[in-house]
């Protein structure tokens, strides 16, 4: 979205997502992940089977980077949380069978692929909406932007900090309450509303010669950018690599418990992991996003981010289970029919849908090939 609407250039979205990605998915990556993601099989019932529980972790890390990989190189944004759970399934389907799937579970994220985008959309519908009346409609736009503009960093930066607080600080060993949490939310929305209100004051003379509104709201797209690429690598990274920490929990200790604490090395791993993934195919998927479903500008783009935000922290709160990338897809779409609905690329909406679609069953059939594969290679 920060590409799209002109905030950053390519090379400047590809940098600023790395880091971030990097810093959430290092620092705030997960102490404890669940080796099977999201419950959709008992670890215990291959208590008496290790290597083929290590093989089929290691064919379900082929399978989803396999998938991930072909998508990523075609633009499409896929979930690499669906990827897993979607190769975990075919592990588990061809050793244990069909009954050994927790198919409710897997109903319960299917079902994401439709509310999250729906939910998302409505709110980036409703905050653009609402910036268009009160800022970018404004007899005064200036006045209107230093006056409005604070409220929505007071709301970004909170709905940011509640991610971060429960979905990244608490990984590392910070065990809030919710008073904890909300007192740590309001300090730093209130800190970055005066820091917001500040620099517009500052930017007054800047804005109005350049007589273009929408560069009020650059900054605060980036920033809201920049703190969605930490919470998502902080959440998304332990999804990613809990394949790999349940081989490394077998081989060190025999365990297959629910869960498995991380080696700080592979965190290291998934972290780097997704600096060369975006450095190599991000731009691929940046430009769909960003492009290619409609044509945005940085109100547009802040708007589909806040909603984002707010929707992976509501889901998060209830525990229902959400891919970011669908959710952001949503709020894309969601600021396109605000401005103009004719503006949106269907066809690209279309062939995103369909990838997503496929993601479970392609990331189990992978699986099953690759398990096969590696038995045979290993003599097991």
């Amino acid at each position: 979205t920060s590409v799209g609407s002109k905030a950053l250039t390519l090379k400047q979205a590809v940098i600023i997502a790395a880091i971030f990605e990097f810093l959430g998915a290092f620092l705030a990556g997960g102490e404890v992940t669940s080796t099977i993601r999201k419950g959709i099989v008992d670890p215990e019932i291959y208590s008496n089977d290790l290597n083929i529980f290590i093989i089929g972790m290691m064919a379900s890390l082929l399978a989803a980077g396999t998938w991930l990989y072909i998508a990523s190189t075609r633009g499409w944004p896929v979930s690499t949380t669906h990827s897993i759970v979607g190769a975990i399934i075919g592990f588990v389907l061809i050793t244990k069978g069909v009954d050994a799937v927790s198919w409710s579970k897997v109903g319960e994220i299917a079902s994401s692929w439709i509310t999250s985008p729906l939910i998302s959309g409505f709110l980036a519908f409703l905050i653009y909406i609402s910036a268009k009346k009160l800022i970018l409609q404004a007899k005064d736009k200036i006045d209107a932007a230093i006056f409005y503009i604070p409220f929505y960093s007071f709301f970004v930066a909170g709905v940011i900090a509640q991610v971060i607080a429960r979905k990244g600080l608490s990984h590392i060993g910070f065990s809030w309450n919710d008073s904890e949490v909300w007192a740590f939310t309001a300090l730093i929305a209130l800190s970055t509303a005066l820091v917001t209100s500040f620099v517009l004051r500052m930017r007054r003379a800047s804005v109005a010669s350049k007589g273009d509104i929408e560069s009020a709201f650059g900054v605060l797209m980036i920033v809201t950018a920049c703190a969605m690429a930490f919470a998502h690598g902080s959440n998304d990274v332990a999804n990613a690599i809990g394949p790999l920490a349940a081989i490394f929990s077998a081989v060190n200790s025999n365990d297959l418990s629910s869960t498995s604490a991380i080696n700080p090395l592979i965190l290291l791993l998934g972290g780097a992991g997704i600096v060369l993934g975006l450095a190599t195919l991000g731009h691929k998927v940046i430009k769909t996003v960003g492009e290619k479903i409609t044509k945005l500008t940085p109100s547009l783009g802040f708007s589909a981010n806040m909603a984002t935000a707010s929707t992976v922290v509501f889901a998060s709160y209830l525990g229902f289970p959400i891919s970011t990338t669908h959710t952001l897809i949503g709020g894309v779409i969601g600021v396109g029919l605000a401005n103009s609905a004719k503006d949106i690329d269907w066809s690209s909406v279309y062939r995103i849908v369909a990838s997503w679609i496929i993601t479970i069953p392609i990331g189990a059939v992978f699986t099953i090939l690759f398990y096969v594969f590696l038995r045979v290679l290993f003599g097991v």
